[in-house]
């Protein structure tokens, strides 16, 4: 008889706590290092918390992946009381966070490792995936083998308003920054759902409204290769207005049978700063 199933992730799959419940999924925070202090990723910091910081001092702060002693202790009380473990990282390209979790398998039997190959809710909806199999009574190991197989299938981008913070945390140089502010560039970045590694994707000009509706477009308009059970709209904190514009775009193009919206944690917002949104989902 199968072993009843614990689904983990980290925290960077940025599901909201309603959907957290829905789905039965335990999530543990990765480490942000803010003006001299660790905090766990929202659970004792919020991105509001990072931005304000900032603003007043100029400060961002780095982040660290989970070590494996703290999987261990994490994951080992389920797997003492009878279950089994499924755990969604973060991509291994991304972070050391993947192959910690993976080390932590090799001392701990009933522990199943997924490489997301991404970040955020592209992260959260191999999260979901999982879940569904497990509801369906599939042991975790199949549960973690299958999952495995569709990250190649997660399309995961994301529309910047700003490369300030990009620029700030070292990962984009002052004259780029310079030149998109020049001419008003909203970048979109693209994760490589192959190896889970981020490159710049379209460069939208003008306004943010106008390159969110163009992004939009660019990514659901007349395409045929998208799985539509469900699509999560993330921002890393954006006015209401705009996420309600974006969701009526996201119905105007495709018929998903549930959208979500969610917002992104420490982790990601520390990178991307605030106005970041994605429109995140599955291809078949």
């Amino acid at each position: 008889m199968a072993k009843p199933i614990i689904l983990c992730a980290d925290s960077t799959c940025d599901l909201s706590p309603e959907l957290k419940e829905r789905f039965h999924v335990h999530t543990y925070p990765l480490h942000v290092l803010l003006d001299g202090v660790t905090y766990a990723d929202g659970v004792d910091l919020t991105p509001d918390d990072i931005y304000a910081v900032y603003a007043e001092k100029n400060v961002l702060p780095k982040t660290a992946a989970v070590n494996t002693s703290e999987y261990i202790d994490f994951c080992k009380p389920f797997i003492d009381e009878g279950y089994e473990v499924v755990y969604i990282s973060l991509g291994g390209a991304l972070s050391s966070s993947y192959n910690n979790c993976r080390l932590a398998a090799e001392e701990l039997d009933g522990l199943y490792v997924v490489n997301s190959c991404n970040l955020s809710t592209g992260s959260g909806l191999l999260v979901l995936e999982a879940a569904d199999r497990i509801a369906a009574g599939m042991p975790a190991a199949q549960v973690a083998e299958e999952v495995q197989a569709l990250a190649c299938k997660v399309s995961a981008s994301f529309v910047l308003d700003t490369l300030e913070f990009l620029h700030k945390g070292g990962r984009c140089s002052a004259l780029a920054m310079f030149g998109a502010n020049l001419l008003q560039l909203k970048p979109g970045i693209e994760v490589n759902n192959e190896n889970g590694s981020m490159g710049v994707g379209k460069k939208y000009r003008g306004s943010l409204d106008k390159a969110l509706q163009q992004y939009v477009k660019d990514q659901l308009d007349g395409r045929t290769d998208i799985r539509k059970h469900r699509v999560f709209i993330t921002h890393s904190g954006i006015s209401e207005e705009r996420i309600a514009m974006v969701k009526e775009l996201v119905e105007q193009y495709m018929d998903f049978e549930e959208i979500f919206i969610t917002r992104a944690g420490c982790t990601i917002s520390a990178h991307c700063g605030p106005n970041t949104l994605g429109v995140l989902f599955m291809t078949e």
